[in-house]
């Protein structure tokens, strides 16, 4: 062991300024990587070492082989789905974590853990400006948050089972523009995809109470139980905001479960002028919004929210006399409000991140990419060649050249294949759209009018 601390020490150093170098330099990579499907597989030997090698050579495959494969989230161009940042603070927070390799089970197998994720959800509740009352809890991302707020709105509705499974009669609610995640959540906890009504949208893609409604009077009048409704703040192809207040009252008229899905948009709750997003969110069942997407927080740690944590247990709660605790009253115990058993110390880089930045600092970051996205969604509107196909209300905007499908795709091809940004698309209206997404933290607003001024000369070409 002692060896292989003097290893560690030396490649240790290596490595932190191998980082630090990454992070100030990330530009000179291709965003996204150049290597054919296998390209690696076939590089890497088909079998593992016998014998140990030292951390150079380990460290020279990981340079000459690895990092070719790689796709720079990191890197200031990535404007593709939703930016995300891992920062400074917060990977030096992974790197401790991983040091320390504690396991939250219960409290006894590591207080900090839990206390920590106490606290630090706290903080992030009242950055966001929920009620109190919303117990947090981190799980890896928002499919797997999701999936806990559907299987707690059928303890809450149906009761039953837990014990004796799933009912073929209960039925979900979300509108089509939801994130897929909420059907494969349906699917994994046996409710089954025909269980699940995706509601029309309107022109601006959001989700049409009267058609939710519409919806269940027809499920209860076919002898079915409707027992959730999903909203979106944020949508994955638009950032469409669903009428939340609209859909409480429907969920409250109902007895549905209410879960927000704000994996994306939530953070801009952190800013006063865009607290506008959350209007209804206190009344919702359960919340999740992904620090690793516009917090700068490395992949992954989602937060989830949910008033009805007496539901949420009842739903998983299951402990084996094995893991049976002393029972003070401070002690929580998250195994009891989730699937997974092993915890990794996830808050402890969001700690870090919300100690080094402070609210401020983080308030001007999001400003800053609102401002940029905003900036660009007029550039589109000024250009007689280009459209904006839907409301770009933060800092993902929708666009696409008046030309045929194939001609968007091509464009976007191009693009990518720069090696300086790297933009994704999708489908409004049975037509294919490009999507630029502001939210890396390295991003400065000359990426975003460069990013522009290669587009325009893309469609000119």
């Amino acid at each position: 062991m002692s060896d292989c601390i003097g290893d560690f020490r030396r490649a240790g150093h290596q490595a932190v300024d191998w980082i630090a170098g990454y992070l100030e330099s990330v530009r000179q990579y291709p965003v996204v990587s150049r290597v054919r499907p296998g390209e690696l597989v076939d590089a890497l030997p088909s079998t593992a070492p016998e014998q140990g090698e030292g951390f150079a050579a380990i460290f020279e495959d990981f340079e000459k082989l690895i990092l070719p494969a790689v796709t720079h989230w990191n890197h200031p161009g990535f404007m593709a789905y939703f930016a995300c940042t891992g920062s400074p603070p917060a990977i030096l927070a992974e790197m401790l974590a991983a040091a320390l390799n504690a396991n939250g089970i219960l409290w006894k197998t590591s207080p900090a853990v839990t206390e920590l994720e106490q606290v630090t959800l706290a903080w992030l509740r009242q950055w966001l400006g929920l009620p109190e009352e919303f117990f947090g809890i981190i799980f890896d991302t928002a499919s797997v948050s999701s999936l806990h707020a559907i299987a707690a709105a059928r303890a809450m509705v149906a009761p039953e089972t837990r014990e004796a499974g799933a009912s073929p009669d209960l039925v979900l609610y979300t509108s089509e523009q939801a994130h897929s995640s909420i059907e494969k959540g349906a699917i994994a906890l046996g409710v089954g995809q025909r269980n699940v009504r995706k509601i029309p949208v309107d022109a601006g893609f959001r989700l049409r109470p009267e058609l939710l409604v519409e919806a269940i009077e027809q499920d209860l009048a076919a002898g079915c139980r409707p027992f959730c409704v999903v909203a979106t703040v944020g949508t994955t192809s638009t950032t469409s905001i669903d009428p939340v207040p609209a859909l409480a009252d429907i969920a409250d008229r109902y007895g549905l479960w209410l879960h927000v899905d704000a994996a994306y948009a939530g953070a801009a709750a952190i800013l006063p002028e865009f607290r506008w997003i959350f209007d209804g969110v206190a009344r919702a069942h359960s919340l999740v919004v992904n620090p690793h997407k516009w917090l700068f927080t490395p992949i992954d740690l989602s937060a989830f929210y949910s008033r009805r944590p007496d539901v949420l247990r009842r739903a998983f709660s299951l402990v084996p006399e094995y893991l049976r605790s002393g029972g003070d009253p401070r002690e929580l115990n998250y195994m009891d409000y989730g699937i997974p058993l092993g915890r990794r110390f996830r808050a402890l880089k969001l700690w870090f991140l919300m100690r080094y930045f402070g609210r401020e600092g983080i308030r001007r970051a999001l400003r800053a990419h609102i401002e940029w996205a905003q900036e660009f969604a007029r550039w589109v509107d000024a250009d007689a060649r280009f459209e904006r196909v839907a409301p770009a209300p933060l800092s993902v905007v929708c666009f696409r050249y008046r030309g045929s499908d194939d001609d968007n795709l091509r464009l976007l091809e191009e693009i990518n294949a720069s090696g300086k940004f790297f933009l994704s698309h999708t489908a409004l209206n049975g037509r294919i759209v490009l999507r630029l997404a502001v939210g890396n933290l390295g991003t400065a607003r000359d990426d975003v009018r460069e990013v522009w001024e290669m587009i325009r000369q893309a469609a000119t070409a």
